[in-house]
């Protein structure tokens, strides 16, 4: 069971951190270590690891029932579920299930638990010294199992379906939200879970906005049309850029096009087990730069990508992390020339034993749509 192999791995780091327990608090390390899936909101909600202890979930009362039959179906290594009320204080109920007794160190997700319930639980805990776990829980997250990868080819096949039918909604006049709400009324109709983040359709000059808001520009020949989209399905995700011209391209559109797509393919080439992350974005960086877009190309070349679209490891060109087979994240770089428009071409790519598999699939030649 892949959940209560993570759960011996979060001990051994207990164990060599010399903390004696462990409070993870947010939703998704929880779902990662217990395989219960949960959204509490604003309550309180929290895994309790202790080394040759039984580990203790506590989650809000109305989603006790749901944690202790899910938790059941995967052999029930953790039985043990408390049910915090709404006015209950959580950090006392911590304490009646007996966190408190022997704690000195006390390992928790820095990264992710505010300054406000830290101070709450060190009032609880007198004189505790706080450890930190989210770094293992990051660097355990990195290579994924063979169930996760194909949880997320599902969801990448599911995105490229969406593109797919998506692009037969393109007409003359349709504005950029009128798309965004087909491609989301489509995810949902093929069974996606939510968008994996805010569908981006940038039209024209709007498509050298990297991080742009789709709004009601209308779609017009002669430009540049950006799709930005993912999905989650069954706690992962999936995250694919296509650019496509609208009509006939300029000579300029056909030059910008192509050094992103010689960019990209070369960064897919750098991916090999043992290489410096960094030799990723310098294989596209270089190709753009010699091209004459270096200054257009604005952001790193990829980001990691599983059960966040946004993850851990960052593709940038200072990140000397080697590669190891089993990681995943995107390739995604892009020129961006204000006034005409911007192309981006991303792929979901597999760090393999023996160098990269891409995951995505969809076609990423300059493709000219008609009106």
């Amino acid at each position: 069971m892949v959940y209560k192999q993570r759960l011996r791995v979060i001990e051994q780091e207990i164990e060599q951190a010399g903390v004696e327990v462990a409070l993870l608090t947010s939703p998704l390390s929880v779902a990662y270590v217990s395989g219960f899936v949960c959204d509490p909101h604003e309550r309180f909600m929290g895994l309790v690891i202790r080394p040759g202890a039984e580990p203790v979930l506590f989650v809000p009362s109305l989603e006790k029932d749901k944690a202790e039959a899910e938790l059941a179906a995967y052999g029930g290594f953790i039985r043990d579920v408390i049910a915090v009320r709404d006015t209950d204080n959580p950090y006392a109920r911590l304490l009646e299930a007996g966190l408190g007794t022997g704690v000195k160190r006390l390992a928790i997700e820095k990264s992710y638990m505010r300054v406000r319930e830290a101070e709450r639980l060190a009032v609880a805990l007198p004189g505790v010294q706080f450890a930190d776990i989210g770094d293992a829980i990051v660097r355990l997250r990195l290579r994924k199992s063979e169930e996760e990868l194909a949880r997320m080819e599902i969801a990448m096949r599911l995105v490229e379906e969406v593109l797919a039918e998506g692009l037969q909604k393109v007409r003359p006049g349709v504005t950029e939200l009128e798309l965004v709400a087909e491609l989301e009324y489509i995810m949902k109709k093929k069974g996606a879970d939510a968008p994996s983040f805010d569908t981006m359709v940038l039209a024209g000059a709007n498509s050298a906005l990297p991080h742009g808001v789709p709004g009601m520009t209308k779609v017009q020949g002669g430009q540049f049309l950006l799709f930005d989209l993912g999905v989650f399905k069954d706690g992962y995700c999936s995250d694919i850029t296509r650019t496509f011209v609208v009509g006939e391209p300029t000579e300029e559109m056909e030059r910008i096009y192509h050094t992103v797509l010689a960019g990209e393919e070369a960064a897919i080439r750098a991916v090999q087990p043992g290489r410096a992350l960094a030799e990723v974005d310098r294989a596209a960086r270089n190709i753009i730069t010699d091209a004459g877009y270096g200054h257009y190309f604005t952001h790193r070349v990829g980001h990691g990508l599983g059960l966040e679209v946004h993850e851990a490891p960052s593709v940038h060109g200072e990140n000397q992390t080697l590669m190891e087979a089993g990681m995943t994240f995107t390739i995604e770089p892009g020129i961006y020339v204000p006034g005409l428009g911007g192309v981006r071409i991303e792929d979901d790519i597999l760090v393999t034993e023996s160098g990269v598999r891409v995951l995505t699939a969809f076609p990423k030649g300059l493709t000219k749509l008609s009106l």
